[in-house]
Formats: C-alpha cells, structure tokens, sequence
C-alpha cells in the first residue's frame, strides 16, 4: 500500500460521511467502528445531508418524506456542524454516536431533546442546540461544502453514508454503503471489510445491488 493510502498512526484511512437521522448510515457506522478492532483503521468523520441532497427534488417525494426534509432533517445535521466549526472534527464521532444512539437505539427519533440530550452525553455546550432552528444558519456554507466533498467523490445518484477508502494506487475511491442490517461483527465485520477493500482494487467496479428485505436492526448495538 503507498504511503498516500495510510495516516500518520500507519493506519488505513477510511472517510465517512454520514446524517445522523439516516438508520442505514447508523449501522454502517457501527460497522465501521467494529473494523476498528479487528484491523488497523482510523475512521475520519464528515457530515452530509439528506435535506441538502433532496433539496431541490422534494416535489417528487412522498409527502411524508418531503415533510421530514423539509424541517426535522436540517436540525440535527445543523447542530453536529455547529460543533465540529466551534469545537474542532474530534467532536464528529462521539457526538454522531450520542445522536444515534438517542435516535435510532432508544427511538426518540431526531427530536430537540434527543439532540440537547447527545449535547450532554458528550459534555459540550447546552446553547448548540440553537443552531438546530437558526433561520440564517451561520455555518451553512461548511455544511454544504462537506457534503460536496462526499458527493463529489460517489457521484449523484446515491444517498448516506458514503464511504472512502483507499484503491489499489492509493487513491481514494468512494462507494455509498455498504448497506447492510444488522451492522456485523468481530471477523465477520473484518470480512466485509476485506471484501470493501477487494473491489476498491478493481479499477472498474462500480456497484453491487440487491432489494433490500429487512429493515434497520439495532438489536445488537
């Protein structure tokens, strides 16, 4: 592997960006938390939106789903950007794991208080929880700048999470997934790993798909 394709730890770098109201994004997450104990990884965290995303198609939309992009999905993606711009990128992972936790784990869903309670959980500030509602958003070019980056690099016709890691040069390529329930563990985490990384390598491979016959599990998370 080429010195570009590791951090300075000599670790692999895997980019991730997620939001944290996506359940598919959560488990991916915890996912790729548990490759961090089984292989010499380091998780580097960013944020994307799915109200960003869907901003300008919400017309075709359920009307359901354009009513939840339209007001609940900005509040907390707001909220975890105004804390990385304030506080600094090592806040992303505990904060994104406080939020799902509250979201997904424990169903309070991406309400206020299970956003000022993550707040808690991970000692910052209470007033954050501001900038869920702020009508300006101060830190919105940031925002939209990291989504940018993930879309960038995946193309348009994807949701959350994207994922990077390195090919077979080094270079960065970049999937949206893996998409998979429920997040798996120990060596079987370690495998789907390996498996990430095996079509990474192909210069040619783009996608693997099959419909989806589950739901979210967070039974073991």
């Amino acid at each position: 592997m080429s010195e570009t394709a590791t951090t300075p730890s000599g670790k692999t770098p895997v980019d991730f960006w997620f939001d944290p109201l996506c359940p598919w994004a959560w488990m991916t997450s915890r996912w790729v938390l548990e490759v961090e104990k089984v292989r010499e990884i380091e998780v580097r965290w960013h944020i994307m939106s799915l109200a960003v995303l869907n901003e300008n198609k919400l017309d075709e939309l359920p009307e359901e789903y354009r009513e939840m992009l339209a007001v609940k999905a900005w509040q907390p993606v707001r909220v975890v950007t105004a804390a990385w711009q304030k506080h600094g990128a090592d806040v992303l992972g505990p904060l994104y794991t406080a939020l799902g936790t509250r979201i997904h784990n424990n169903g309070e869903g991406p309400t206020l208080e299970a956003i000022a309670g993550a707040l808690a959980d991970v000692g910052l500030p209470a007033e954050l929880i501001e900038y869920a509602e702020q009508k300006d958003f101060e830190f919105d070019a940031e925002l939209r700048a990291s989504h940018k980056e993930g879309i960038d690099k995946v193309g348009q016709d994807v949701g959350t999470p994207v994922i990077a890691v390195p090919g077979a040069d080094g270079e960065q390529i970049a999937f949206f997934g893996p998409v998979v329930t429920p997040a798996p563990k120990g060596e079987e985490a370690a495998r789907l790993w390996d498996g990430t990384l095996a079509v990474a390598s192909v210069p040619g491979f783009y996608e693997i798909k099959r419909s989806r016959t589950k739901g979210p599990d967070f039974s073991n998370l």
